[in-house]
């Protein structure tokens, strides 16, 4: 397998090149790192995506995502984390989003854990509920990229139906996500509960640290 131009596994190839120590390549530890969902962190081809994770500021969205997903939830392999960000820019960007924005929601949601079960039944990454995961297009709810499709497309509606309000729409989208839009219409806002009020806090806490790393 050759790595092409906007392959984001193009760089994990090239880094795990330059790494590897002794003269033997081992191709099987290179593929089994690009397949593994869980990679070990004493996998020796991981180390050169420190390059990624120590990019600074000017690293690209994805690898910044990358970097909050790692924080999060150290469980996530390296490279797992970094296919995570590149789908949250690409959803994101599909519905125009801010991508830290999505981001932010989903690591709030469950530190980007694709078997997250929460005590209301929602599951996976984005927390669905079976019913809104179908009204949305979530055929799994616990695959990771179908649900980062579903979130950005849930979250893109509540900004869309809360733009243009004297209220922030993001803020409003959060809180129509966590407590329900009928709260949201029946407060003719953010609804005073301390759980949501919270959330959108520590959403937004996470979302300036992704861009402001």
């Amino acid at each position: 397998m050759v790595p092409t131009f906007g392959n984001p596994l193009a760089a994990v190839f090239v880094a795990a090149t330059l790494t590897l120590s002794g003269p033997v390549v081992r191709i099987q530890g290179v593929r089994d790192a690009a397949l593994s969902w869980h990679i070990p962190p004493q996998v020796p081809v991981m180390r050169g995506l420190r390059l990624f994770m120590d990019a600074g500021r000017k690293a690209p969205p994805g690898a910044k995502i990358a970097r909050e997903v790692l924080r999060a939830n150290p469980r996530i392999g390296q490279i797992d984390a970094l296919l995570l960000g590149t789908a949250v820019v690409e959803a994101a960007r599909a519905r125009d989003l801010p991508a830290p924005f999505l981001a932010a929601a989903i690591l709030q949601e469950s530190a980007f854990d694709p078997n997250a079960v929460s005590s209301a039944g929602a599951i996976g990454i984005a927390q669905f509920t079976v019913p809104t995961a179908e009204e949305y297009g979530v055929t799994n709810p616990w695959e990771p990229h179908a649900a980062i499709g579903g979130a950005s497309r849930l979250l893109a509606a509540y900004v869309a139906q809360y733009r243009g309000r004297d209220d922030d729409p993001y803020a409003l989208a959060l809180a129509a996500y966590d407590a329900g839009p009928a709260a949201v219409a029946t407060y003719h806002g953010v609804p005073p509960y301390r759980e949501t009020r919270d959330y959108i806090i520590d959403i937004r806490d996470r979302w300036s640290r992704i861009v402001g790393r």
